[in-house]
Parts: C-alpha cells; structure tokens; sequence
C-alpha cells in the first residue's frame, strides 16, 4: 500500500523534494546556457553601389545602366547611389520568370483581372 506520511516525516519528505527542484533547476540552466542565442541580421541596411555589385555579382556598367533606368530600386544622394539589401532582394525576386505558385484567391483576380468583355454590337 501507500506510505502514509505522518507529522514527524514531513521534514524529510520536504528535504527530499527541495533536493529534487534543486536538481531539476540545474538541469534546466544548463540546457538554457548550452543552446546558441540565435542572432538576428538587420537586413535593412543602406549598401554603397560598389557593394551592392558585389552583392549582385554585376559588372559595373550594367549596374549603373539598371540603376539610371529605374530598374533597380536604388537612391541617389548628391554623386552616390544607397542601396538597401532587403530591396535588393525583393528586386531579384520580383525578376523570377517562373513566379512563385498563386493562391487560388490570386488566381481568380488574376483572371477577372484580364477578362474583357466584348462589345455591343447595337453601339456600333
């Protein structure tokens, strides 16, 4: 059967538990100091137009055609481009020629977007 606890026991018995919360609390601070603390990157953060060919990988007189042009998304200040990373990124994504797969919703806008409907033949 069960050990039934008496008055004179309780001492012990706490003892015990506050050894077992004691253990459990050092297990659990070691777990929590042995993971990494995960660092996370501003991705927005302004790029020089030298950096940011490196970054795309461009020769430089089509970086500076595409960005005299509008196509990538980049500000002048005075003589100097600034370019941001996340835009970038954003810029090369929105160059895919297989898009990403649309959800059903965009797909029904998408073709009620291009739908046209035909004249009427009494306007004419």
């Amino acid at each position: 059967m069960k050990n039934e606890l008496t008055f004179n026991d309780l001492p012990m018995v706490v003892k015990e538990l506050c050894n077992k919360v004691e253990s459990l609390e050092e297990t659990l601070l070691k777990q929590v100091t042995s993971r990494p603390v995960p660092v996370y990157e501003n991705y927005h953060t302004p790029m020089t137009s030298e950096e940011a060919r490196e970054y795309l990988k461009m020769p430089k007189s089509t970086f500076y055609f595409k960005v005299g042009n509008g196509e990538i998304p980049a500000i002048k200040q005075g003589k100097r481009y600034y370019l941001y990373k996340d835009e970038l990124d954003h810029w090369l994504e929105t160059g895919r020629k297989n898009a990403p797969a649309l959800s059903v919703e965009e797909m029904n806008a998408a073709i009620l977007a291009s739908h046209k409907r035909k004249p009427n033949s009494t306007n004419y």
